[in-house]
Protein backbone atom coordinates (compact mmCIF):
# COMPACT_ATOMS: atom_id res chain seq x y z
CA UNK A 1 0.00 0.00 0.00
CA UNK A 2 2.50 2.43 0.80
CA UNK A 3 5.50 0.64 -0.38
CA UNK A 4 6.33 -1.80 2.47
CA UNK A 5 5.07 -4.52 0.70
CA UNK A 6 1.81 -4.71 2.19
CA UNK A 7 -0.95 -5.32 -0.39
CA UNK A 8 -3.79 -3.24 -0.52
CA UNK A 9 -6.93 -4.50 0.34
CA UNK A 10 -9.62 -1.69 -1.08
CA UNK A 11 -9.35 -0.82 -4.69
CA UNK A 12 -8.79 3.02 -3.05
CA UNK A 13 -5.49 1.95 -1.45
CA UNK A 14 -4.38 0.40 -5.15
CA UNK A 15 -1.58 1.68 -6.37
CA UNK A 16 -0.14 1.17 -10.06
CA UNK A 17 3.53 1.94 -10.67
CA UNK A 18 3.76 4.99 -12.49
CA UNK A 19 6.21 3.28 -15.49
CA UNK A 20 3.77 0.20 -15.72
CA UNK A 21 2.04 1.07 -18.66
CA UNK A 22 5.25 1.74 -20.83
CA UNK A 23 6.81 -0.74 -19.59
CA UNK A 24 4.57 -4.02 -20.10
CA UNK A 25 3.61 -2.10 -23.44
CA UNK A 26 7.24 -2.96 -24.24
CA UNK A 27 7.22 -6.30 -23.74
CA UNK A 28 3.97 -6.84 -25.10
CA UNK A 29 5.38 -4.94 -28.24
CA UNK A 30 8.10 -7.22 -28.87
CA UNK A 31 6.03 -10.28 -29.16
CA UNK A 32 6.30 -11.30 -25.35
CA UNK A 33 2.39 -12.27 -23.28
CA UNK A 34 2.36 -10.17 -20.16
CA UNK A 35 1.05 -12.34 -17.69
CA UNK A 36 0.09 -11.39 -13.73
CA UNK A 37 0.43 -13.99 -11.13
CA UNK A 38 0.18 -13.07 -7.79
CA UNK A 39 -0.61 -14.53 -4.08
CA UNK A 40 -3.49 -13.01 -2.21
CA UNK A 41 -4.02 -15.04 0.86
CA UNK A 42 -6.15 -12.39 2.44
CA UNK A 43 -9.21 -13.58 0.83
CA UNK A 44 -8.69 -16.59 2.71
CA UNK A 45 -7.96 -14.76 5.79
CA UNK A 46 -11.24 -12.73 4.93
CA UNK A 47 -8.90 -9.41 4.97
CA UNK A 48 -10.08 -8.94 1.53
CA UNK A 49 -13.10 -9.56 -0.23
CA UNK A 50 -12.88 -11.41 -3.77
CA UNK A 51 -14.99 -8.67 -5.65
CA UNK A 52 -12.68 -6.11 -4.44
CA UNK A 53 -9.59 -7.85 -5.86
CA UNK A 54 -11.44 -7.84 -9.20
CA UNK A 55 -12.20 -4.40 -9.13
CA UNK A 56 -8.10 -3.92 -8.72
CA UNK A 57 -7.28 -6.34 -11.37
CA UNK A 58 -10.14 -4.84 -13.51
CA UNK A 59 -8.44 -0.97 -13.12
CA UNK A 60 -5.14 -2.96 -14.07
CA UNK A 61 -6.45 -4.25 -16.90
CA UNK A 62 -7.94 -0.81 -18.14
CA UNK A 63 -4.63 0.95 -17.53
CA UNK A 64 -2.09 -1.85 -18.46
CA UNK A 65 -2.07 -3.85 -21.23
CA UNK A 66 -1.84 -7.03 -19.57
CA UNK A 67 -3.05 -10.80 -21.47
CA UNK A 68 -4.15 -11.90 -18.02
CA UNK A 69 -4.46 -12.40 -14.22
CA UNK A 70 -4.42 -15.31 -12.11
CA UNK A 71 -4.36 -15.41 -8.43
CA UNK A 72 -3.64 -17.66 -5.27
CA UNK A 73 -6.26 -17.15 -2.79
CA UNK A 74 -4.80 -19.88 0.08
CA UNK A 75 -2.60 -19.33 2.67
CA UNK A 76 0.50 -20.51 2.60
CA UNK A 77 0.11 -22.78 4.95
CA UNK A 78 -2.67 -24.31 3.21
CA UNK A 79 -0.16 -26.32 0.80
CA UNK A 80 -1.56 -25.53 -2.21
CA UNK A 81 0.27 -26.12 -5.61
CA UNK A 82 -0.67 -22.06 -6.81
CA UNK A 83 0.78 -20.10 -3.91
CA UNK A 84 4.39 -19.05 -4.91
CA UNK A 85 7.00 -20.20 -4.74
CA UNK A 86 5.10 -22.98 -5.94
CA UNK A 87 4.58 -22.66 -9.56
CA UNK A 88 1.27 -23.52 -10.23
CA UNK A 89 0.02 -20.63 -11.14
CA UNK A 90 2.60 -20.55 -13.78
CA UNK A 91 1.64 -23.92 -14.92
CA UNK A 92 -1.86 -23.24 -15.35
CA UNK A 93 -0.94 -19.99 -17.10
CA UNK A 94 1.45 -22.37 -19.51
CA UNK A 95 -1.27 -24.90 -20.37
CA UNK A 96 -3.98 -21.74 -21.19
CA UNK A 97 -1.57 -19.44 -23.76
CA UNK A 98 0.86 -22.51 -24.82
CA UNK A 99 4.28 -20.81 -23.00
CA UNK A 100 7.56 -21.94 -23.63
CA UNK A 101 9.10 -20.99 -19.87
CA UNK A 102 13.28 -21.43 -21.69
CA UNK A 103 12.32 -18.42 -23.58
CA UNK A 104 10.33 -16.59 -20.81
CA UNK A 105 10.89 -13.76 -17.95
CA UNK A 106 9.43 -13.73 -14.56
CA UNK A 107 9.64 -10.50 -13.34
CA UNK A 108 8.67 -9.96 -9.64
CA UNK A 109 9.83 -7.83 -6.70
CA UNK A 110 9.93 -11.16 -4.20
CA UNK A 111 11.90 -14.13 -3.40
CA UNK A 112 8.55 -16.04 -3.87
CA UNK A 113 8.14 -14.43 -7.73
CA UNK A 114 11.72 -15.48 -8.89
CA UNK A 115 11.45 -19.32 -6.68
CA UNK A 116 8.22 -19.92 -9.05
CA UNK A 117 9.58 -18.71 -12.03
CA UNK A 118 13.36 -20.76 -11.37
CA UNK A 119 11.45 -23.68 -10.75
CA UNK A 120 9.61 -23.83 -14.38
CA UNK A 121 12.51 -22.66 -15.88
CA UNK A 122 11.59 -19.07 -16.41
CA UNK A 123 14.83 -16.46 -16.32
CA UNK A 124 14.06 -14.49 -13.10
CA UNK A 125 14.42 -10.64 -12.42
CA UNK A 126 14.25 -8.88 -9.13
CA UNK A 127 13.20 -5.65 -9.22
CA UNK A 128 14.46 -5.24 -5.27
CA UNK A 129 12.80 -3.57 -3.02
CA UNK A 130 12.97 -3.71 1.20
CA UNK A 131 10.92 -6.46 1.02
CA UNK A 132 12.15 -8.91 -1.29
CA UNK A 133 13.66 -11.43 0.66
CA UNK A 134 16.49 -13.65 0.99
CA UNK A 135 16.59 -13.81 -3.16
CA UNK A 136 19.17 -16.68 -2.72
CA UNK A 137 19.47 -20.39 -3.61
CA UNK A 138 16.66 -21.56 -5.86
CA UNK A 139 15.12 -18.08 -5.42
CA UNK A 140 18.42 -16.08 -7.01
CA UNK A 141 17.61 -13.76 -10.00
CA UNK A 142 19.33 -14.06 -13.16
CA UNK A 143 19.45 -10.21 -12.83
CA UNK A 144 18.62 -7.35 -10.27
CA UNK A 145 17.28 -3.99 -11.15
CA UNK A 146 15.43 -1.15 -9.27
CA UNK A 147 12.48 -0.20 -11.63
CA UNK A 148 10.03 -2.34 -13.52
CA UNK A 149 11.45 0.14 -16.61
CA UNK A 150 15.38 -1.17 -15.79
CA UNK A 151 13.60 -4.79 -15.83
CA UNK A 152 12.14 -4.53 -19.10
CA UNK A 153 15.48 -3.39 -20.50
CA UNK A 154 17.10 -5.90 -19.43
CA UNK A 155 14.83 -8.54 -20.78
CA UNK A 156 14.94 -6.42 -24.08
CA UNK A 157 18.11 -6.80 -24.44
CA UNK A 158 18.51 -10.65 -23.16
CA UNK A 159 16.04 -11.04 -26.17
CA UNK A 160 18.51 -9.39 -28.34
CA UNK A 161 21.62 -11.47 -27.16
CA UNK A 162 23.52 -7.94 -26.15
CA UNK A 163 23.09 -8.29 -22.34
Amino acid sequence: MDGSGIAPWHVDQFKIMPDAHDAVKAVVDAGYLAIVVTNQPEITTGELDPAELNRMHDLLRQRVPVHAIYYCPHHKSDGCECHKPKPGLLEQAQREWDIDFTKSFMIGDRWRDIGAGNAVGCTGVLVERPYSGDCTGPCAPAHRVRTLGEAVAWVLQARSGSQ
